[in-house]
């Protein structure tokens, strides 16, 4: 209930009023049955923007650090993504994938829109980054179509670390369905999911128009970390 007046009277018609989002595509996302929602992240405000926009009800597979913020900040921020029905997702580990792979595939067994982002985490520099194969596995053994999604400057209105976004148009666009079918059965092959990701990943690609990164963004922002301690500045 809480999650459709967030929707249709509270969040929904300010999101549309102040980002004016342009909407392309939405024909291609099934008035019914199941379907994963496959797209890049850029910005905190992705959380938002797409859900307002879609007719259906979607569930995000979230990071669990949003359910587990200390103090009333991170309680009113937990009580917020459980009540829009997002589902925590403990990125640590391989055992934490088997975990988020269940919970997306419980989401697909209701006949439900399931949302993920294959590169695990917002890209730090606005670049598209390697995606992480849990999408593929979830799309073949669910035998589910997988719609890509493009957001186009979101990361111009929120990049990481700034709180507040600015108030400027942004543009959210869908791809035609990717059927995998072909791929039945496969879902503990390798070469099988790699191949699914990676179509997925050119998909979003082809709609997002960004920069393609073949490294996992994880990796990558822990080498930008690096970068200060290996290459001290000269004191003056």
């Amino acid at each position: 209930m809480f999650y459709y007046v967030l929707k249709y009277v509270v969040l929904g018609p300010l999101l549309r009023l102040a980002f004016r989002p342009r909407i392309e595509g939405l024909e291609h996302i099934p008035e019914e049955g199941a379907a994963i929602v496959a797209g890049n992240h850029l910005s905190f405000s992705d959380h938002f923007l797409m859900p307002a926009i879609l007719k259906r009800r979607i569930t995000f597979l979230a990071k669990a650090e949003y359910f587990t913020g200390p103090g009333i900040k991170g309680k009113l921020t937990a009580a917020f993504f459980h009540s829009i029905g997002q589902i925590p997702v403990d990125r640590s580990g391989k055992e934490a994938g088997q975990a988020a792979i269940r919970e997306g595939l419980g989401v697909l067994s209701r006949n439900e829109l399931l949302g993920i982002y294959p590169e695990g985490t917002r890209s730090h520099d606005g670049r598209l980054y390697k995606g992480k194969v849990g999408v593929a596995v979830m799309a073949i053994k669910a035998g589910v179509p997988v719609i890509p999604c493009a957001m186009v400057g979101t990361f111009e209105i929120q990049p990481p670390g700034q709180k507040m976004p600015k108030v400027k148009r942004v543009s959210i666009r869908f791809g035609e369905p990717l059927d995998f079918s072909r791929y039945a059965g496969l879902e503990d092959q390798k070469a099988a999911i790699r191949a699914v990701t990676d179509e997925i990943m050119y998909a979003i690609l082809g709609l997002s128009g960004q920069e393609y990164v073949d490294e996992y963004a994880v990796k990558a922002k822990a080498a930008q970390a690096e970068q200060p301690r290996k290459f001290p500045r000269r004191p003056r």
